[in-house]
């Protein structure tokens, strides 16, 4: 008799998600996970096919699947990156904010947890333990583990920035656009010689801020000087050789990827002595109250974190109580100019 190999790895005791049965059936993974769960609208035929295939492979959901499909906890989770202070963070305070707002609007209460770049046993343990009906990922990675194990599970997430999967729930700001208007800005004002200062690469949010950078020099005709982009500045050391560097370079001014970043090259700058913006101008692509009231007061983008958390917690609800509405949300911005750049 001749033996039937379809489906045999899942016999042999290996795990099977629902991506596995997907890929089988020739339907999407949300397919799977809602005729399993009873919610949206699907087919009779493709609800069928799915119980068969289930039942032919001895699959069992996982038991967390199973409970968030079956009762809801009116608990959304909120991510955020464990390498960051979040008390110490406007962004993450905001956005935070915002969220419970809206959470608290719809009769939801949040819980946090924190995932690291290789570590989101927190994540799978607030999920496992079927405390929260759906996340919401404040920061997204290159090979991001949070979202594939989001999606591999059927969880509803929503993510605050942007990724290439169009299925997934996006909340963002136009970052690239943002930071090529302003120091398009700084380059039509007169000023000639813009440095970079900016965060670990591997986070998106980076790359499309230094693509807006990039994107404003070449516009101008301006080639990239590479002894005047710093990278991968995530310790004040980094950050403190990086403006040695530039100031070494003859720049006329140094424009940082975030608040947290151009907070410590303002305070070096300060302790060497360096005047902003009389011997060196300053700017952030992303604007926070310090760098407000900062004297000076600091060029900026300015974005509405508040709104991005509310936006995020309204999407994320909606995902659980049975939309399908997966478009991308892109939110306004504003760019600040102010005396550190005059």
């Amino acid at each position: 008799m001749e033996e039937n190999n379809e489906g045999k790895d899942f016999l042999y005791g290996n795990k099977i998600t629902i991506a596995d049965i997907a890929e089988n059936l020739g339907v999407s993974k949300s397919t799977v996970s809602r005729a399993i769960s009873g919610k949206g609208r699907i087919g009779k035929d493709t609800t069928k096919k799915v119980y068969d295939y289930i039942e032919k492979y001895n699959y069992k959901p996982n038991y967390f699947a199973k409970g968030l499909a079956t009762s809801k906890t009116y608990n959304i989770g909120v991510a955020f990156p464990a390498d960051v202070n979040v008390g110490n963070t406007p962004f993450f305070q905001g956005l935070l904010l915002g969220v419970c707002e809206v959470a608290a609007a719809l009769d939801y209460d949040v819980i946090v947890t924190t995932v690291k770049d290789s570590d989101i046993n927190l994540l799978k343990r607030l999920v496992e333990n079927n405390k929260v009906d759906g996340i919401i990922l404040t920061r997204n990675l290159l090979n991001d583990m949070a979202i594939s194990y989001l999606s591999e599970n059927g969880i509803p997430f929503v993510l605050v920035g942007s990724c290439e999967d169009e299925s997934i729930i996006q909340i963002d700001n136009n970052h690239l656009e943002a930071c090529e208007k302003l120091v398009s800005l700084l380059l039509a004002d007169g000023v000639k010689k813009i440095a970079m200062i900016g965060g670990d690469r591997k986070h998106i949010v980076n790359r499309y801020r230094s693509e807006g950078y990039y994107k404003a020099l070449n516009n101008y005709g301006l080639g990239i000087e590479h002894e005047l982009v710093f990278l991968d500045c995530y310790s004040p050391v980094f950050i403190e050789q990086a403006v040695r560097n530039i100031v070494k370079s003859k720049a006329d001014c140094i424009v940082c990827t975030d608040d947290v970043i151009c907070g410590r090259v303002l305070s070096f700058l300060r302790d060497e002595g360096i005047s902003v913006p009389e011997n060196m101008k300053i700017a952030s692509f992303y604007d926070s109250y310090h760098l407000e009231t900062h004297n000076p007061p600091v060029t900026a983008i300015g974005i509405s974190v508040e709104d991005l958390g509310t936006e995020a917690g309204k999407r994320l609800i909606g995902l659980i109580d049975g939309s399908n509405n997966n478009k991308k949300s892109i939110l306004d911005y504003e760019i600040h100019l102010r005396r550190s750049t005059k």
